[in-house]
């Protein structure tokens, strides 16, 4: 836009904000997110060890995992991925320019046409679950009855799908208005449904929790999905939303929603067609590793949503109120200070996995059903799955922000040309090191794609701080490398001295999880890492608002 066309109006949205004020403001939304986000992710864990303890990595829980890919792809695709980043920029562009009235009939159009798309789509999940099982596991049909039970829990749980969509609306519309603590705690009654209607129906099927138990586990994730979209209407209507029975495709709000979304749903659909891939690979290891590799990647997702998602969450909006006035210079503080937060929580989050991974998966997963291999073989794969860590979280801060400036076909190629990458490493690491080598390509390839993103982006904008960060992050590698030493000497001396029981299992995890917290705090600090100011200001000065 010329400056000099600028109405008054028009000029006061484009004066830039005090660029101090954006990094404190990302942090403190942030943290709403991250301690909602950390207590659903508490709950998810709960309901892991539900499956562990009652399961097991068994025939059924593999099946289960196979039958939630395609709704849980969905998700990832919808809740993190392409509407998310698409409908958040859009409608606070429409907030920004033209007002309320504009952005809720734009809100009430998505949720129309998102119901017309997507029940088609759920029919046909349900009619075709049998070939949706084929296609993604076809190693299942060397297991007599793990095919057909996969294909039954895939009709149950496809109308997730939808569920899941329309509750992604409701979060973008809170999330914009600055309401973040409620979407991001839905997730915490998703867990709750799942794990309560869950149990329940798996009783009522089978009181022996035999291998058709598992279906009452498939009808409480459905339970969840509802949970999560009932959850948000209460505050969506608080924040002002009405919902209007309108349904216009030929809308610039909506057809610029689409075309933001048409590229990152491909770049998205990329990653889960590697997701695809290495189930295509792991259904051929037998029973184990499907669930292995399951339990492992959810203690990935504990630190990538309480920290990447999370601070994603909370830059997004920023950082498309910054492209809307082009504030080039807040977008790029805003920018550098995110990606360091994100180093800040993710690298020692990484090692702290990778160093501790057998102690941590014992303590929360041993029990029941799940024996001590399984520990062995889950601890394994997380190991190498927390390589990529924090390339993963990254991600979640970079691919939005490509979206904010109103460009998804640089996330749509490198996404694209992840699935070369990932097929190659796939083969090359599968048969060398089973399921583990699965984790290890997944890592690669995050790593990848987030070093192209960073790369792409200094481009796209010039320089992002990129020194900063990088001080910032040789700072915070070395503080996790001091934090992982003393992570192991703790734990090799305590281990052996460790009591059968789960006495044993905390001290052998909590006690050198205490150590190296302390270690890499101290050791930051003396340091000096930006982030760690920043963050520890955002924490306390909301802690003294509220007192």
């Amino acid at each position: 836009m010329d400056r000099k066309s600028e109405t008054p109006a028009e000029a006061v949205i484009a004066r830039p904000r005090k660029l101090s004020q954006n990094p404190s403001r990302v942090a403190g939304s942030a943290g709403i997110v991250a301690l909602a986000v950390m207590v659903s992710r508490i709950f998810g864990l709960v309901r892991e060890q539900v499956f562990a303890a009652f399961f097991g990595a068994s025939l059924g829980y593999d099946a289960f995992l196979m039958a939630f890919r395609i709704p849980n792809l969905l998700r990832d695709l919808f809740a993190e991925g392409a509407l998310s980043a698409a409908f958040v920029t859009t409608f606070s562009q429409q907030m920004a320019k033209k007002g309320e009235a504009a952005a809720w009939r734009l809100a009430s159009l998505v949720l129309n046409v998102l119901t017309l798309l997507l029940l088609p789509l759920t029919v046909m999940g349900i009619i075709f679950s049998r070939q949706l099982v084929d296609w993604i596991a076809p190693g299942f049909r060397f297991i007599p009855g793990k095919s057909e039970l996969a294909a039954e829990m895939t009709s149950i749980m496809c109308p997730f799908i939808l569920l899941v969509a329309l509750a992604t609306v409701a979060m973008g519309i809170l999330n914009t208005k600055e309401r973040f603590g409620v979407p991001a705690s839905a997730s915490t009654f998703f867990n709750v449904g799942s794990i309560v209607g869950g149990l329940a129906f798996a009783y009522a099927i089978d009181p022996q929790f035999g291998d058709r138990a598992i279906i009452g586990m498939a009808i409480g994730t459905l339970i969840g999905g509802m949970l999560q979209f009932l959850v948000q209407l209460p505050s969506v209507g608080r924040v002002g939303f009405r919902y209007r029975p309108v349904a216009d495709f030929t809308d610039p709000g909506l057809i610029q929603i689409m075309r933001l979304m048409a590229p990152a749903v491909i770049g998205t659909a990329a990653v889960q067609i590697n997701v695809l891939v290495n189930s295509v690979f792991a259904s051929y290891l037998g029973n184990g590793p499907v669930s292995w590799l399951g339990y492992a990647f959810r203690f990935m997702q504990f630190p990538i949503g309480v920290f990447g998602v999370a601070i994603g969450t909370a830059t997004l909006p920023v950082l498309s109120r910054a492209a809307a006035r082009r504030d080039d210079a807040g977008f790029r503080e805003t920018l550098a200070s995110s990606l360091g937060m994100v180093f800040l929580f993710c690298v020692p989050s990484a090692f702290g996995l990778a160093v501790l991974g057998e102690p941590i998966v014992s303590l929360i997963y041993e029990r029941g059903q799940f024996t001590a291999i399984d520990t062995h073989q889950t601890a394994a794969a997380l190991s190498f799955y927390a390589i990529g860590l924090t390339g993963y979280a990254a991600i979640k801060i970079l691919a939005p922000a490509f979206y904010a400036l109103d460009d998804g076909r640089t996330p749509m190629i490198v996404s694209v040309l992840s699935i070369i990458t990932n097929t190659l490493l796939n083969y090359l690491l599968v048969e060398p090191f089973g399921h583990r080598g699965l984790a290890m390509a997944t890592s690669g390839v995050a790593l990848i794609n987030f070093l192209a993103l960073l790369a792409l982006m200094r481009r796209k904008i010039g320089r992002i701080g990129g020194r900063r960060v990088l001080q910032s992050l040789c700072k915070v590698l070395l503080a996790s490398t001091a934090m992982a030493a003393v992570c192991w000497i703790v734990f090799a001396t305590i281990a052996p001295l460790g009591k059968p029981g789960l006495g044993g299992q905390l001290l052998s995890a909590l006690a050198p999880i205490t150590a190296g917290a302390a270690t890499f705090f101290l050791i930051a600090r003396l340091l000096a890492v930006p982030e760690l100011a920043s963050a520890q200001h955002a924490l306390f000065l909301r802690l003294f608002r509220r007192g």
